[in-house]
């Protein structure tokens, strides 16, 4: 377990200010590692085939030090304060302050089947790999109709997620990569919309699920900018709710959705321990 409400949400201008946070750390870095490259090359050990994902993440990965993860950390929660629409800062704030939370995530999904299964494989969810228009054409009953309709009815795309790149490690980054892409699929399952009362909701959710401190901090931070009418449903129906859901959750990391597309959304919740909040006008 992130406002959106078009495909241009996530601009390229947005990826293009995520990624130049990490450019003078990663040159920095770059030229310290390569005075050293060529005497380390001798000692190391061949190395493993990595899969498609440890790739593209080594490719995208910027090296920081425990000093810039925390001037990082300290810029993105500002900027990300002062606009919630920066979803570039978001991302680093994620990356940069949700190390211990993204273990413990791990940890949940190794000693999980199906975790373990998603770790093994390390599926993406994006228009390449999900086919939208086959999951709108299942039973109205089933989860991966729910989704397919909740992302045409929000005018989503499953395209619009930040790759990640201040994480050190492979197999940490495919959880935060997952979390992302798996985060509107959370909205879908609990009948949430994308609405700014909706968002700040699901991430109380998610917060108490994941423990991830970026999805606290939304939760917190993103119930101040409710209008009036908003906050006093958000006190007296969402937020109670939310933290109800959040509380008796089953881990939903551990949730191979990719694998339920065809089965009953009710039952899925059933299983899930999720109960629909009832309709507050």
């Amino acid at each position: 377990m992130f406002a959106r409400k078009s495909r241009h949400l996530f601009s390229a201008g947005r990826k293009c200010a995520y990624r130049s946070l990490g450019t003078s750390l990663g040159t920095k870095q770059a030229v310290a590692s390569s005075a050293t490259a060529g005497n380390d090359a001798a000692h190391q050990s061949p190395p493993q085939e990595m899969d498609e994902f440890t790739q593209e993440f080594q490719r995208n990965r910027i090296p920081v030090s425990d000093l810039q993860r925390l001037i990082l950390s300290a810029g993105s929660s500002m900027a990300a304060l002062i606009d919630p629409r920066r979803h570039d800062m978001i991302a680093c704030l994620g990356e940069t302050t949700g190390r211990e939370a993204l273990e413990k995530i791990l940890f949940y999904m190794k000693n999980s089947d199906e975790g373990r299964q998603i770790l093994a494989e390390k599926p993406r969810i994006n228009t390449r790999t999900v086919d939208m228009a086959a999951l709108g054409k299942l039973p109205e009953t089933s989860f991966g109709y729910t989704y397919a309709k909740f992302m045409a009815d929000n005018n989503i795309t499953p395209d619009s997620r930040m790759e990640v790149r201040f994480l050190d490690d492979p197999e940490l980054a495919y959880v935060m990569t997952r979390y992302r892409e798996t985060h509107d699929m959370v909205h879908a399952i609990l009948d949430m919309p994308t609405h700014m009362l909706g968002e700040v909701t699901v991430k109380w959710v998610e917060a108490l699920n994941t423990g991830l401190p970026m999805c606290y901090g939304g939760a917190v931070f993103g119930a101040f900018r409710l209008r009036p009418k908003q906050r006093q449903n958000y006190l007296r129906h969402y937020l109670p709710w939310a933290l109800r859901t959040g509380s008796r959750l089953k881990p939903l990391m551990t949730v191979h959705w990719e694998k339920r597309w065809e089965q009953d959304v009710m039952e899925m919740r059933k299983e899930l321990n999720i109960e629909l909040m009832a309709h507050v006008k």
